[in-house]
Protein backbone atom coordinates (compact mmCIF):
# COMPACT_ATOMS: atom_id res chain seq x y z
CA UNK A 1 0.00 0.00 0.00
CA UNK A 2 3.04 2.27 -0.08
CA UNK A 3 2.15 5.67 -1.50
CA UNK A 4 -1.42 4.58 -2.22
CA UNK A 5 -3.93 7.01 -0.76
CA UNK A 6 -6.80 5.35 1.08
CA UNK A 7 -9.98 7.21 1.97
CA UNK A 8 -10.13 5.13 5.15
CA UNK A 9 -6.86 6.52 6.51
CA UNK A 10 -6.53 9.79 8.37
CA UNK A 11 -3.77 12.22 7.50
CA UNK A 12 -1.75 14.36 9.87
CA UNK A 13 -1.31 18.09 9.17
CA UNK A 14 2.23 17.29 7.94
CA UNK A 15 1.04 14.80 5.31
CA UNK A 16 1.60 17.22 2.43
CA UNK A 17 5.13 17.89 3.65
CA UNK A 18 5.85 14.15 3.74
CA UNK A 19 4.63 13.76 0.15
CA UNK A 20 6.76 16.67 -1.02
CA UNK A 21 9.81 15.04 0.56
CA UNK A 22 9.20 11.75 -1.26
CA UNK A 23 8.27 9.72 1.82
CA UNK A 24 7.24 6.09 1.52
CA UNK A 25 3.79 6.15 3.11
CA UNK A 26 2.12 3.22 4.86
CA UNK A 27 -0.96 2.65 7.04
CA UNK A 28 -0.23 2.99 10.75
CA UNK A 29 -2.67 3.39 13.67
CA UNK A 30 -5.40 4.50 11.28
CA UNK A 31 -3.22 7.12 9.57
CA UNK A 32 -1.18 7.27 6.40
CA UNK A 33 2.31 7.80 7.81
CA UNK A 34 5.88 7.99 6.49
CA UNK A 35 7.81 4.80 7.20
CA UNK A 36 11.00 6.17 5.62
CA UNK A 37 12.42 8.98 3.52
CA UNK A 38 16.05 8.14 2.71
CA UNK A 39 16.08 4.69 4.31
CA UNK A 40 15.76 3.23 7.79
CA UNK A 41 19.48 2.75 8.46
CA UNK A 42 20.72 6.21 7.38
CA UNK A 43 17.79 7.88 9.18
CA UNK A 44 18.51 5.89 12.34
CA UNK A 45 22.21 6.76 12.33
CA UNK A 46 21.51 10.42 11.50
CA UNK A 47 19.30 10.68 14.58
CA UNK A 48 21.97 9.14 16.79
CA UNK A 49 24.56 11.65 15.50
CA UNK A 50 22.62 14.81 14.58
CA UNK A 51 18.90 15.65 14.84
CA UNK A 52 15.92 13.83 13.36
CA UNK A 53 12.43 15.29 12.95
CA UNK A 54 9.54 12.85 13.49
CA UNK A 55 5.85 13.41 12.85
CA UNK A 56 4.06 11.81 15.80
CA UNK A 57 0.75 13.62 15.28
CA UNK A 58 -1.00 10.23 15.11
CA UNK A 59 -0.47 9.93 18.87
CA UNK A 60 -3.10 10.92 21.41
CA UNK A 61 -2.31 14.27 23.01
CA UNK A 62 -5.10 15.60 25.21
CA UNK A 63 -5.83 17.76 28.24
CA UNK A 64 -7.73 16.46 31.26
CA UNK A 65 -9.36 19.24 33.23
CA UNK A 66 -11.48 19.44 36.37
CA UNK A 67 -15.10 19.99 35.45
CA UNK A 68 -15.12 23.21 37.47
CA UNK A 69 -12.05 24.47 35.61
CA UNK A 70 -8.51 25.47 36.50
CA UNK A 71 -7.31 27.43 39.50
CA UNK A 72 -4.31 29.07 41.12
CA UNK A 73 -4.99 26.90 44.16
CA UNK A 74 -2.57 23.91 44.36
CA UNK A 75 -5.48 21.93 45.82
CA UNK A 76 -6.90 21.80 42.28
CA UNK A 77 -3.86 19.80 41.18
CA UNK A 78 -4.30 17.46 44.13
CA UNK A 79 -7.91 16.93 43.11
CA UNK A 80 -7.25 16.06 39.44
CA UNK A 81 -4.22 13.96 40.43
CA UNK A 82 -6.32 11.91 42.85
CA UNK A 83 -8.76 11.14 40.04
CA UNK A 84 -6.03 9.99 37.67
CA UNK A 85 -4.44 7.90 40.41
CA UNK A 86 -7.65 5.83 40.38
CA UNK A 87 -6.54 4.62 36.92
CA UNK A 88 -2.72 4.43 37.10
CA UNK A 89 -0.21 3.10 39.69
CA UNK A 90 2.12 6.14 39.62
CA UNK A 91 2.23 9.12 41.97
CA UNK A 92 0.63 12.00 40.04
CA UNK A 93 -0.03 14.22 43.07
CA UNK A 94 3.72 14.70 43.65
CA UNK A 95 4.37 16.11 40.16
CA UNK A 96 5.87 19.58 40.33
CA UNK A 97 4.77 22.29 37.86
CA UNK A 98 6.24 21.43 34.48
CA UNK A 99 7.14 17.84 35.42
CA UNK A 100 6.10 14.76 33.41
CA UNK A 101 5.92 11.10 34.37
CA UNK A 102 5.63 7.91 32.33
CA UNK A 103 2.98 5.57 33.67
CA UNK A 104 0.56 2.84 32.61
CA UNK A 105 -3.22 2.52 32.50
CA UNK A 106 -4.19 -0.71 34.25
CA UNK A 107 -7.26 -2.92 34.15
CA UNK A 108 -8.73 -4.62 37.21
CA UNK A 109 -6.40 -7.61 36.72
CA UNK A 110 -3.29 -5.43 36.65
CA UNK A 111 -2.95 -5.80 32.86
CA UNK A 112 -1.57 -2.87 30.89
CA UNK A 113 -4.21 -1.04 28.86
CA UNK A 114 -1.66 1.47 27.56
CA UNK A 115 1.45 3.41 28.50
CA UNK A 116 1.20 7.18 28.61
CA UNK A 117 2.98 10.35 29.73
CA UNK A 118 1.20 12.62 32.20
CA UNK A 119 2.46 16.19 32.64
CA UNK A 120 1.54 18.85 35.17
CA UNK A 121 1.44 22.12 33.26
CA UNK A 122 4.13 24.66 34.19
CA UNK A 123 1.58 27.48 34.50
CA UNK A 124 0.60 27.56 38.18
CA UNK A 125 -2.60 29.37 37.20
CA UNK A 126 -3.68 26.11 35.49
CA UNK A 127 -3.78 23.78 38.46
CA UNK A 128 -6.50 21.23 37.81
CA UNK A 129 -5.38 20.49 34.24
CA UNK A 130 -3.02 17.76 33.09
CA UNK A 131 -1.43 17.25 29.67
CA UNK A 132 -1.58 13.57 28.70
CA UNK A 133 -0.22 11.75 25.65
CA UNK A 134 -1.50 8.24 24.97
CA UNK A 135 -0.69 5.83 22.15
CA UNK A 136 -2.30 6.49 18.79
CA UNK A 137 -3.54 2.94 18.20
CA UNK A 138 -5.65 2.96 21.38
CA UNK A 139 -6.34 6.67 21.92
CA UNK A 140 -10.09 6.45 21.33
CA UNK A 141 -10.53 3.66 23.87
CA UNK A 142 -8.22 5.43 26.35
CA UNK A 143 -10.22 8.63 26.13
CA UNK A 144 -13.47 6.69 26.47
CA UNK A 145 -11.97 5.05 29.59
CA UNK A 146 -11.15 8.46 31.10
CA UNK A 147 -14.63 9.76 30.30
CA UNK A 148 -16.33 6.70 31.77
CA UNK A 149 -14.31 6.53 34.97
CA UNK A 150 -14.19 10.29 35.58
CA UNK A 151 -17.66 11.16 34.33
CA UNK A 152 -19.04 14.34 35.85
CA UNK A 153 -15.70 15.11 37.52
CA UNK A 154 -13.26 15.85 34.69
CA UNK A 155 -13.38 16.70 31.00
CA UNK A 156 -11.18 15.31 28.20
CA UNK A 157 -10.13 17.80 25.51
CA UNK A 158 -8.61 16.05 22.48
CA UNK A 159 -5.60 17.76 20.93
CA UNK A 160 -4.90 15.35 18.06
CA UNK A 161 -5.96 17.97 15.51
CA UNK A 162 -2.63 19.71 16.23
CA UNK A 163 0.87 18.84 15.11
CA UNK A 164 2.88 16.76 17.55
CA UNK A 165 6.47 16.51 16.34
CA UNK A 166 9.60 15.13 17.94
CA UNK A 167 13.09 16.52 17.37
CA UNK A 168 15.54 13.89 18.58
CA UNK A 169 19.31 13.55 18.69
CA UNK A 170 22.40 15.19 20.18
CA UNK A 171 21.99 18.35 18.06
CA UNK A 172 18.29 18.81 18.95
CA UNK A 173 19.09 21.20 21.80
CA UNK A 174 21.19 23.53 19.63
CA UNK A 175 18.63 23.51 16.83
CA UNK A 176 15.52 24.13 18.89
CA UNK A 177 16.84 26.86 21.19
CA UNK A 178 16.92 29.16 18.15
CA UNK A 179 13.14 28.80 17.94
CA UNK A 180 12.24 28.47 21.63
CA UNK A 181 14.60 30.35 23.91
CA UNK A 182 14.96 28.59 27.24
CA UNK A 183 14.18 25.09 26.02
CA UNK A 184 17.88 24.25 26.42
CA UNK A 185 17.46 24.73 30.19
CA UNK A 186 14.81 22.01 30.47
CA UNK A 187 15.90 18.68 31.92
CA UNK A 188 14.50 15.29 30.91
CA UNK A 189 10.73 14.94 31.49
CA UNK A 190 10.20 18.68 32.00
CA UNK A 191 8.13 21.01 29.85
CA UNK A 192 7.55 24.69 29.11
CA UNK A 193 4.90 26.80 27.44
CA UNK A 194 6.00 29.03 24.57
CA UNK A 195 4.78 30.83 21.46
CA UNK A 196 5.87 30.47 17.84
CA UNK A 197 4.45 32.62 15.06
CA UNK A 198 1.71 33.73 17.41
CA UNK A 199 0.71 30.14 18.17
CA UNK A 200 0.77 28.69 21.68
CA UNK A 201 3.04 25.66 22.00
CA UNK A 202 3.94 23.10 24.62
CA UNK A 203 7.59 21.93 24.55
CA UNK A 204 8.48 18.73 26.43
CA UNK A 205 12.02 17.38 26.82
CA UNK A 206 11.25 13.76 26.08
CA UNK A 207 10.93 11.34 23.19
CA UNK A 208 11.06 7.67 22.35
CA UNK A 209 14.47 7.13 20.78
CA UNK A 210 16.76 7.00 23.81
CA UNK A 211 18.34 10.22 22.58
CA UNK A 212 18.06 13.71 24.00
CA UNK A 213 15.30 15.67 22.36
CA UNK A 214 11.92 17.36 22.51
CA UNK A 215 8.29 16.89 21.61
CA UNK A 216 6.40 19.96 20.42
CA UNK A 217 2.60 20.31 20.49
CA UNK A 218 1.59 23.18 18.19
CA UNK A 219 -1.53 24.21 16.21
CA UNK A 220 -1.67 22.67 12.74
CA UNK A 221 -0.89 25.65 10.48
CA UNK A 222 2.00 26.88 12.62
CA UNK A 223 3.24 23.30 12.96
CA UNK A 224 3.55 22.96 9.19
CA UNK A 225 5.59 26.18 9.06
CA UNK A 226 7.80 25.17 11.97
CA UNK A 227 8.50 21.71 10.57
CA UNK A 228 9.45 23.18 7.18
CA UNK A 229 11.75 25.71 8.86
CA UNK A 230 13.46 23.10 11.02
CA UNK A 231 14.11 20.93 7.97
CA UNK A 232 16.00 23.79 6.33
CA UNK A 233 18.64 23.41 9.06
CA UNK A 234 21.49 21.24 7.78
CA UNK A 235 21.58 19.43 11.13
CA UNK A 236 17.99 18.18 10.73
CA UNK A 237 16.52 15.48 8.49
CA UNK A 238 13.01 13.99 8.33
CA UNK A 239 12.78 10.55 9.93
CA UNK A 240 10.12 7.89 9.40
CA UNK A 241 8.47 5.29 11.58
CA UNK A 242 10.96 2.62 10.56
CA UNK A 243 13.89 4.36 12.23
CA UNK A 244 11.68 5.37 15.15
CA UNK A 245 11.08 1.66 15.75
CA UNK A 246 14.73 0.62 15.47
CA UNK A 247 15.82 3.49 17.72
CA UNK A 248 13.33 2.64 20.47
CA UNK A 249 14.23 -1.06 20.21
CA UNK A 250 17.93 -0.34 20.72
CA UNK A 251 16.92 1.88 23.65
CA UNK A 252 14.95 -1.01 25.20
CA UNK A 253 11.67 0.92 25.10
CA UNK A 254 8.35 -0.94 24.89
CA UNK A 255 5.89 -0.58 22.03
CA UNK A 256 2.31 -0.96 23.20
CA UNK A 257 0.48 -3.87 21.60
CA UNK A 258 3.76 -5.70 21.09
CA UNK A 259 5.97 -5.63 24.21
CA UNK A 260 3.06 -5.04 26.57
CA UNK A 261 -0.71 -5.36 26.57
CA UNK A 262 -3.52 -6.41 28.89
CA UNK A 263 -2.00 -9.88 29.23
CA UNK A 264 1.09 -8.37 30.96
CA UNK A 265 1.41 -6.50 34.23
CA UNK A 266 4.06 -3.81 34.89
CA UNK A 267 6.35 -6.17 36.80
CA UNK A 268 6.44 -8.70 33.96
CA UNK A 269 7.06 -5.82 31.53
CA UNK A 270 10.01 -4.64 33.70
CA UNK A 271 8.18 -1.37 34.33
CA UNK A 272 7.83 -1.74 38.09
CA UNK A 273 9.78 1.52 38.47
CA UNK A 274 6.68 3.48 37.41
CA UNK A 275 5.07 2.49 40.74
CA UNK A 276 6.37 4.86 43.42
CA UNK A 277 6.72 3.73 47.02
CA UNK A 278 3.70 5.73 48.18
CA UNK A 279 1.44 3.96 45.68
CA UNK A 280 2.81 0.54 46.64
CA UNK A 281 2.04 1.29 50.27
CA UNK A 282 -1.48 2.54 49.54
CA UNK A 283 -2.22 -0.36 47.16
CA UNK A 284 -5.20 1.53 45.80
CA UNK A 285 -4.68 1.25 42.04
CA UNK A 286 -6.40 -1.15 39.61
CA UNK A 287 -5.06 -4.69 39.87
CA UNK A 288 -2.95 -3.79 42.91
CA UNK A 289 -3.23 -7.27 44.43
CA UNK A 290 -1.83 -8.94 41.30
CA UNK A 291 0.88 -6.34 40.74
CA UNK A 292 2.06 -6.26 44.36
CA UNK A 293 2.14 -10.06 44.52
CA UNK A 294 4.43 -10.06 41.47
CA UNK A 295 6.59 -7.39 43.12
CA UNK A 296 6.87 -9.42 46.32
CA UNK A 297 7.38 -12.90 44.89
CA UNK A 298 8.67 -12.14 41.41
CA UNK A 299 6.87 -12.56 38.07
CA UNK A 300 6.60 -15.89 36.29
CA UNK A 301 7.91 -14.29 33.10
CA UNK A 302 9.92 -11.15 32.49
CA UNK A 303 10.70 -8.84 29.57
CA UNK A 304 14.38 -9.05 28.62
CA UNK A 305 16.75 -8.11 25.84
CA UNK A 306 17.73 -10.83 23.36
CA UNK A 307 20.89 -10.85 21.25
CA UNK A 308 20.83 -13.21 18.29
CA UNK A 309 24.40 -14.47 17.89
CA UNK A 310 24.01 -14.96 14.15
CA UNK A 311 23.15 -12.33 11.54
CA UNK A 312 19.56 -13.48 11.05
CA UNK A 313 17.20 -11.22 13.04
CA UNK A 314 14.59 -12.73 15.35
CA UNK A 315 11.31 -11.02 14.52
CA UNK A 316 8.18 -10.62 16.61
CA UNK A 317 6.57 -13.99 17.30
CA UNK A 318 9.84 -15.96 17.21
CA UNK A 319 9.77 -18.70 19.84
CA UNK A 320 12.57 -18.75 22.41
CA UNK A 321 13.78 -22.24 23.40
CA UNK A 322 16.17 -23.68 25.98
CA UNK A 323 17.16 -27.34 25.59
CA UNK A 324 14.40 -27.81 23.05
CA UNK A 325 11.67 -26.44 25.36
CA UNK A 326 9.71 -23.30 24.53
CA UNK A 327 10.42 -20.79 27.32
CA UNK A 328 9.29 -17.50 25.82
CA UNK A 329 8.63 -15.40 22.75
CA UNK A 330 10.16 -12.41 20.96
CA UNK A 331 7.86 -9.37 21.02
CA UNK A 332 10.06 -6.91 19.05
CA UNK A 333 13.04 -7.68 16.88
CA UNK A 334 15.07 -6.40 13.96
CA UNK A 335 18.42 -5.00 12.93
CA UNK A 336 20.08 -2.46 15.21
CA UNK A 337 22.08 -0.05 13.02
CA UNK A 338 23.96 1.47 15.97
CA UNK A 339 25.12 -1.92 17.24
CA UNK A 340 25.52 -3.27 13.68
CA UNK A 341 23.64 -6.46 14.40
CA UNK A 342 20.27 -7.97 15.21
CA UNK A 343 18.58 -7.10 18.51
CA UNK A 344 15.30 -8.14 20.07
CA UNK A 345 13.13 -8.00 23.17
CA UNK A 346 10.79 -10.60 24.50
CA UNK A 347 9.51 -12.54 27.48
CA UNK A 348 11.21 -15.55 29.05
CA UNK A 349 10.66 -17.56 32.21
CA UNK A 350 11.87 -15.48 35.12
CA UNK A 351 14.53 -18.06 36.08
CA UNK A 352 16.11 -17.55 32.64
CA UNK A 353 16.13 -13.72 32.68
CA UNK A 354 19.77 -13.29 33.74
CA UNK A 355 21.89 -11.58 31.02
CA UNK A 356 24.17 -14.08 29.31
CA UNK A 357 21.72 -16.99 29.54
CA UNK A 358 22.03 -18.95 26.27
CA UNK A 359 18.84 -19.47 24.28
CA UNK A 360 17.79 -20.83 20.91
CA UNK A 361 15.73 -18.62 18.59
CA UNK A 362 13.42 -20.54 16.26
CA UNK A 363 13.94 -18.48 13.09
CA UNK A 364 11.97 -19.96 10.17
CA UNK A 365 11.68 -23.19 12.10
CA UNK A 366 15.42 -23.58 12.68
CA UNK A 367 17.16 -23.02 16.03
CA UNK A 368 19.59 -20.10 15.96
CA UNK A 369 21.99 -19.26 18.79
CA UNK A 370 21.14 -16.30 21.00
CA UNK A 371 21.45 -15.04 24.54
CA UNK A 372 19.55 -12.97 27.05
CA UNK A 373 20.99 -9.44 27.12
CA UNK A 374 20.79 -6.45 29.42
CA UNK A 375 18.68 -3.51 28.26
CA UNK A 376 19.18 -1.02 26.75
CA UNK A 377 21.39 -2.08 23.86
CA UNK A 378 22.41 1.59 23.40
CA UNK A 379 22.76 3.77 26.49
CA UNK A 380 20.21 6.55 26.90
CA UNK A 381 21.43 10.07 26.23
CA UNK A 382 18.88 12.08 28.21
CA UNK A 383 19.67 15.44 29.84
CA UNK A 384 19.26 14.80 33.54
Amino acid sequence: MANQVSDDLRKTPLHGLHESLGAKLVPFAGYEMPVQFEGVKPEHLWTREHAGLFDVSHMGPCFLTLREGVSEDPAAHDKIAAMVEELVPSAIATLKPGQARLTVLLNEDGGIRDDLIITRLPDEHQNGRLYIVVNGAVKDQDWAHFEEKLAGRAVVQRADDRVLMALQGPKADDVLKDEFAGCEDLSFMRCMLAAWGGAECLISRCGYTGEDGFEILIPAAAGEELAAKLLKDERVKPIGLGARDSLRLEAGLCLYGHDMDTSRNPVEADLQWVIQKSRRERADFPGAEVVLEALSNGPKEKRVGIRPLERAPAREGTEIHVNGEAVGVVTSGGFGPSVDGPVAMGYVRADLAEPGTPVELMVRGKPRAGEVAALPFVEHNYKR
